[in-house]
């Protein structure tokens, strides 16, 4: 992948996930208004507010990850930090979970004013962490 000096990528989750976790809250809203089960009606209710949270994250941190030749920037629920990219260190980790292997971002701005540690899968970013790691890197050069 060549990346022009003046190039700025990004990476948010996919809009399919997001839509899909309204229509999951929305129905089990609805589910848990219609049910005749008291401890189901609760538990419903808090699966419809844990999936609308979900979504209204996916649609608020847009992009989740942005980079150019400046450094990163990277949205959480409570804003954005920004790192240049003497402050961030970018690496590619690959763990085993439930019997396969995973691989995630990690950025790590241990040089910054105030450290920090930001780790970034395949649903947060909508793509492959490894084909990201490599756009990044590509660009940091």
């Amino acid at each position: 992948m060549n990346v022009s000096p003046q190039a700025a990528l990004t990476w948010a989750p996919k809009v399919e996930l997001t839509v899909l976790a309204w229509v999951l809250a929305a129905a089990a809203a609805v589910v848990a208004v219609f049910t005749d089960d008291p401890p189901g009606r609760v538990l419903l209710g808090a699966v419809a507010l844990f999936l609308a949270a979900a979504g209204l994250f996916g649609a608020l941190a847009r992009p989740r990850l942005a980079a150019g030749p400046a450094g990163v920037t990277v949205r959480g629920p409570t804003g954005s930090r920004s790192w240049s990219w003497a402050e961030v260190n970018v690496r590619l980790v690959r763990t085993r979970r439930l019997g396969r292997d995973v691989s995630s971002l990690e950025l790590d701005a241990e040089n910054a004013e105030v450290p920090a540690l930001v780790v970034l899968g395949r649903l947060d970013l909508g793509a492959d962490p490894e084909d990201v790691v490599d756009a990044l890197l590509e660009l940091r050069t």
